[in-house]
């Protein structure tokens, strides 16, 4: 049996897209597949499996020598089981930029194309004759990652092809995108279930800047103020994260305003407002900076951080 599955702290495209996947296996070559997480759900991505009906993939706790995997919506080996070099890579279907360090013993199957989500790519490898017959569950998971990572066409990642993968598959649906991407985006925004470090580690991805190693933590939302309101709860949950973590230096913790299109990221000490200051072109003031338009980690945080 293969196992499918995404980065560490799983969000809607990561674990929806190993689902999808291991489907496509099962129905449609001659592996078995199963998909699992590496990590907790966050509400969004609990909601989207609810309303379709999808079971929670199991929590892969280890990883065999002789297991073979498949890898989905990463290429980063530190979003990846720590022996990932030493098992069978034998597929990795992504849309993030290439990092490196994955190594493999044997040839494997790569598919990364530079599109907003890695649904959309699954989309694509599986053509028109299948996609057109999904079962319901399944064509509504590609739909919801895709709503997701482009936070419903807001994010600079989104493309054409996904918008127009996103309604012809609401189409055939027959559901209102807008409203359902709605129901998305309030359940991402109900927070009441995490506690602060669960906060800061939900959706988080390491990235080194200069001589620095940051964690770079996106909370997105529609009410922002819910999660300023226990901000100082995240700063001391970002010292614990600190000082469990050898390989992070700092975090840098995002809010992003989904309906005003913006980022709020905490700036509660030198380094932090060193490299929102150089990075961004602003004046930090206070514990926090407001930037304008900013709503893509992968594609407008990232690219931008520097010392």
């Amino acid at each position: 049996m293969i196992k499918v599955f995404g980065h560490k702290s799983p969000d809607t495209d990561a674990t929806c897209s190993a689902i999808i996947w291991s489907w496509y296996l099962n129905e449609h070559s001659l592996r078995d597949a199963q998909a699992f997480v590496l990590g907790e759900l966050n509400t969004e991505t609990q909601f989207v499996l609810n309303y379709w009906n999808t079971d929670t993939p199991q929590l892969l706790e280890q990883l065999d020598a002789n297991d073979e995997v498949i890898v989905v919506d990463t290429n980063n080996p530190q979003e990846l089981p720590e022996n990932i070099n030493d098992v069978q890579l034998v597929q990795l279907i992504d849309h993030h930029k290439l990092v490196g360090g994955l190594q493999t013993a044997a040839p494997v199957d790569i598919t990364m194309r530079p599109l907003a989500c890695t649904a959309t790519v699954l989309h694509d490898l599986m053509g028109e004759s299948v996609v057109s017959a999904l079962p319901r569950e399944i064509a509504g998971l590609m739909l919801s990652c895709i709503l997701s990572d482009t936070l419903e066409f807001r994010s600079p990642t989104t493309t054409p092809h996904d918008k127009d993968v996103a309604e012809k598959l609401a189409a055939q649906l027959e559901i209102d995108l807008h409203s359902y991407a709605n129901e998305m985006f309030a359940a991402k925004s109900d927070i009441s279930s995490f506690s602060d470090k669960g906060l800061v580690t939900l959706d988080s991805k390491k990235y080194g800047v200069g001589d620095k190693n940051f964690r770079v933590s996106v909370l997105e939302t529609t009410t922002p103020q819910t999660v300023l309101a226990r901000k100082d709860g995240i700063l001391s949950a970002i010292a614990e994260v600190i000082a469990e973590e050898n390989d992070v230096d700092e975090v840098l913790f995002f809010i992003i305003d989904i309906l005003n299109e913006e980022a709020t990221v905490l700036t509660y000490n030198d380094l932090t407002k060193k490299v929102i200051e150089t990075s961004f072109g602003v004046t930090v003031e206070g514990d926090t900076e407001v930037l304008p338009g900013v709503v893509s980690r992968k594609k407008q945080i990232l690219p931008a951080l520097k010392l």
